[in-house]
């Protein structure tokens, strides 16, 4: 979960995600950050996350795009 904090700060450096539940209702995280994230995660994480798990629900808070993460790692 550190890492994945780390990586959001980066995106949006003004941000408490470990507070904000509504980061794509509050506009706090934008469609193009959330690719943005998408990458880092494939990236720095080694995790696929396929399209159709590419919803608003799954990045409102950083505890829901975890879960999301640990759903999509491969054993």
């Amino acid at each position: 979960m550190e890492e994945l904090i780390e990586i959001l700060e980066e995106i949006v450096p003004d941000a408490d995600f470990r507070q904000e539940k509504h980061l794509v209702d509050d506009r706090i995280l934008t469609s193009f950050q959330m690719v943005l994230l998408v990458t880092e995660i494939r990236d720095r994480l080694g995790v696929w996350i396929p399209p159709e798990e590419i919803v608003p629900e799954n990045f409102q808070s950083a505890e829901d795009i975890y879960e999301m993460v640990e759903r999509n790692r491969e054993d």
